[in-house]
């Protein structure tokens, strides 16, 4: 039996369903951790990095049926959008969404929270990949980078501000 490493993201990508499964242990609430992934003065300071790419705003309409966008910027300066739609929310606990990403593909998103002694455990499912095997690979990395992000900011001195 494996042991969690706590602030390790861990990914993986199955295939054959077109699915990446993330996860990872936060030394933070379920209220913060969500707070972080929802709130634009919070998203803009830890995903991304400039050798990869960084979030440069945020906008979202936290209901059931409202709209998200971001943008983003790759290190040469060429920009991103990924917008979509939020299909479920509870705060501290779970939202859904769904990603337009430009490459003519509709996928879900869907990040539970779970409170655990230590904080949150937070596991993401995105889906929708379908039958392109590239991008789901791709997603796997990219899941365990980003939410690897996400640890070192909620865990740093800067984010310490409580929502």
């Amino acid at each position: 039996m494996s042991t969690w490493n706590k602030g390790a993201a861990r990914a993986v990508a199955d295939v054959t369903k077109g699915i990446v499964l993330a996860s990872v242990e936060i030394e933070a609430s379920p209220e913060r951790v969500f707070y972080a992934l929802t709130q634009e003065e919070d998203i803009t300071r830890w995903w991304g990095s400039d050798d990869q790419y960084r979030m440069i705003g945020y906008q979202a309409d936290l209901r059931a049926g409202g709209a998200w966008r971001v943008e983003g910027r790759m290190p040469e300066g060429r920009t991103f959008v990924t917008d979509g739609e939020i299909l479920e929310i509870e705060p501290a606990r779970k939202l859904v969404q769904t990603w337009n990403l430009r490459w003519n593909r509709v996928s879900t998103v869907a990040y539970l929270l779970e409170p655990t002694d230590g904080g949150t455990r937070l596991t993401v499912r995105h889906e929708g990949f379908g039958e392109d095997v590239p991008l789901c690979r791709m997603h796997e990395t990219d899941w365990e980078t980003a939410l690897g992000w996400l640890v070192r900011y909620l865990t740093s001195v800067s984010a310490c501000v409580a929502p």
